[in-house]
């Protein structure tokens, strides 16, 4: 549902209408997760966020074109992806499964629900059948290529998000924009103005502190995951297996988890 409704959000909305309903997913994770997961975002993670927002915003944000169907699947576009990543994530937690494994288990009904609804709206949207078109082996070596990507995409997704979380997952996504608008400066030669350089600088700096205030709660909470030696428990004296044996003389000895330990016993 995500990857239809975000495709359908770009074919309806404009470029720039687009790209804020990108930028808005970033605040709803984090008001699902600490709605609904309680999770904690510090003041740092959310202004390194709110700096990278504003950067990304400037550089990639142009027209803003509203229209009532075009901001309806924008707003299904960020539910559904804001609640397929944060299950993606707590998914593999909770159970304590591979982002392979997880891979793997819902690959097969991603492809039907798609197989089974593509068609029908593509050919709702442009009056054309799929199943019509006539398909000719360089077609096909692109269909195969786009899916061959698309699996990569969707590992490497699943793996990052399980790694680490599904804000860090889309900080990562706004990183691929500023990439996307640099190399199409540096190799297509695409029109590059001030505004887009301040932009990525801004965003390349939020970036930078979301970096560092990840890292440093992330050594805290290490640092805090382990006890101090005062608090550790004495180490146990009694031993867990006694047993008692008598020798030949009479005497009585004690076998500790399987070793004699004591001789004769006083009179």
């Amino acid at each position: 549902m995500s990857i239809g409704f975000l495709n359908l959000s770009l074919g309806f909305n404009s470029i720039g209408f687009y790209q804020m309903t990108k930028l808005a997913i970033i605040p709803f994770t984090v008001l699902l997760e600490t709605v609904f997961l309680k999770k904690n975002f510090s003041k740092g993670i959310k202004l390194s966020l709110l700096v990278l927002l504003i950067g990304v915003g400037i550089a990639s944000v142009t027209d803003l074109k509203l229209n009532l169907l075009g901001s309806i699947l924008s707003g299904l576009a960020i539910a559904t992806t804001c609640v397929g990543q944060i299950m993606t994530n707590t998914i593999q937690r909770r159970l304590k499964v591979s982002s392979t494994q997880l891979l793997y288990q819902s690959s097969p009904y991603q492809a039907a629900i798609l197989f089974v609804t593509g068609p029908f709206v593509d050919q709702l949207l442009t009056k054309r059948s799929v199943f019509a078109h006539s398909y000719s082996l360089l077609v096909l070596g692109f269909i195969i290529l786009s899916c061959l990507i698309a699996v990569s995409v969707n590992f490497s997704t699943f793996l990052v998000i399980g790694t680490t979380s599904p804000v860090t997952y889309q900080v990562l996504g706004h990183l691929k924009t500023c990439l996307i608008l640099s190399f199409g400066y540096i190799i297509l030669h695409d029109p590059f103005t001030s505004r887009n350089i301040m932009g990525i600088l801004i965003a390349m700096f939020g970036m930078g502190l979301y970096s560092y205030f990840s890292v440093k709660e992330s050594k805290k909470k290490s640092a805090n995951d382990v006890l101090p030696i005062s608090q550790m428990t004495h180490k146990e004296t009694t031993p867990l297996l006694t047993t008692k044996t008598n020798d030949k003389e009479g005497n009585e000895s004690k076998k500790v988890n399987g070793v004699h330990a004591a001789a004769k016993d006083s009179e």
